[in-house]
């Protein structure tokens, strides 16, 4: 399952959160001896200057931890005792949430050391799409059908994802979220191609920018569906297509036992995602026939877990959006709770520490009510851009 917190909201294309390192210096670029010649040359005063700045950063650091650590304790301690009530079915209220907002450091900077290190940082950059496809050909034999369009893929998804029970305006508010209204079933998050020298920023692709993991888990869980609704489109068909669709059953099957070689946990198929294979496995998400289907599946996890939870009221595409991103037990808390709380909510109590920390859009829109109005908010800017109403055609 996905993990029961704020992964990566707001610092993917849509706003969600980057868990990626911070920038590396300009000067660990360079090579060694360049920045051994250039430490050599800093004044006694420059480093008396930067380790004055040095100490003062850390005190204020100090201070601020001081009153920071005891309430991100708080906000665990509270997640745990809304989870053992929820266990025991008993009503959640506003005293099981921390109702204050978080201190947030506002001190000085950490300086930058004059004296830099002379070994380079080394980062290991993210696999893009063609290596995706690249572990796809080299570990299962297979090469995603791609579709003849943009528009052959949104019809595919579209028809793929009514016939589930998902809505017309879910889908494409949805869609308009996750790729700023834009995006192709090829979107890798942080790349554009107006954008030249942009980098990914993970791994995630597609309509509802699935990550590795989310690929891994989700043939795990729903692979026996989907490799059933592909048995049933086999046998419609004859000559070369069949002979194609079986050839990609046979891999989808090979994919699917890979992916269940492990417990059924996020962080045990973190790690086969991480791996040739898993890159292999995430190649699907192209797949004109298992791509609309990975897509799908994603958004309709959330919609049935709610429902096995009791809530059978209809979620707004902002409420499935927040199920989308955090995770299904953590957006549920979010979804069910009413709209007087909401008002008072921090959006604090659903992030881990560094995740709020870095997530500017959850720092000013600070309470659940807010949070929830800006995603609706980005929903409606980007449903009127080409690749939303492209989407909402294709219906």
């Amino acid at each position: 399952m996905r993990p029961q917190l704020i992964r990566r909201y707001f610092g993917l294309v849509a706003l969600a959160l980057s868990a990626g390192a911070p920038p590396a210096l300009a000067m660990d670029a360079l090579p060694a001896s360049t920045a051994n010649a250039m430490a050599q040359a800093v004044s006694p005063q420059a480093i008396a200057e930067y380790r004055r700045k040095l100490k003062e950063y850390q005190a204020a650091r100090a201070a601020f931890e001081q009153v920071a650590e005891p309430y991100w304790t708080a906000i665990a301690e509270k997640r745990r005792g809304r989870n053992a009530k929820r266990r025991e079915r008993q009503a959640i209220t506003l005293d099981d949430y921390v109702l204050t907002q978080p201190p947030l450091y506002d001190g000085p900077k950490r300086p930058v050391d004059p004296e830099p290190d002379d070994k380079p940082r080394e980062r290991k950059p993210l696999p893009v799409v063609a290596d995706f496809l690249q572990a796809a050909a080299a570990h299962f034999q297979f090469s995603p059908q791609r579709p003849a369009s943009e528009v052959e893929f949104k019809r595919a998804y579209g028809r793929v994802a009514l016939a589930s029970g998902l809505t017309r305006e879910q889908i494409v508010r949805v869609y308009s979220f996750e790729t700023g209204g834009t995006g192709n079933h090829d979107m890798q998050s942080g790349l554009s191609a107006s954008r030249p020298g942009s980098r990914a920023i993970s791994t995630a692709v597609g309509y509802n920018q699935l990550l590795t993991t989310n690929t891994v888990s989700l043939l795990a869980e729903q692979g026996h569906d989907i490799v059933k609704a592909l048995t049933e489109r086999a046998a419609g068909l004859s000559g070369p297509a069949r002979k194609a669709m079986d050839h990609k059953l046979a891999v989808l099957k090979r994919m699917v036992a890979f992916t269940r070689s492990v417990p059924v946990q996020w962080s045990e198929h973190e790690k086969l995602a991480n791996t040739p294979q898993g890159w292999g496995v995430h190649a699907m998400v192209l797949d004109i026939d298992v791509g609309p289907l990975l897509q799908t599946h994603k958004l309709l996890t959330s919609v049935l877990f709610a429902r096995a939870k009791g809530y059978t009221r209809p979620l707004s595409a902002a409420e499935l959006e927040m199920m989308n991103l955090t995770g299904d037990s953590t957006g549920l808390d979010m979804v069910t709770m009413p709209q007087a709380m909401r008002e008072r909510v921090p959006t604090a109590n659903f992030f881990q520490r560094g995740g709020y920390e870095r997530n500017p859009v959850a720092i000013r829109h600070n309470t659940v009510a807010k949070l929830l109005a800006i995603t609706d908010e980005r929903m409606d800017v980007n449903s009127t851009k080409p690749g939303a109403k492209e989407l909402a055609a294709a219906f």
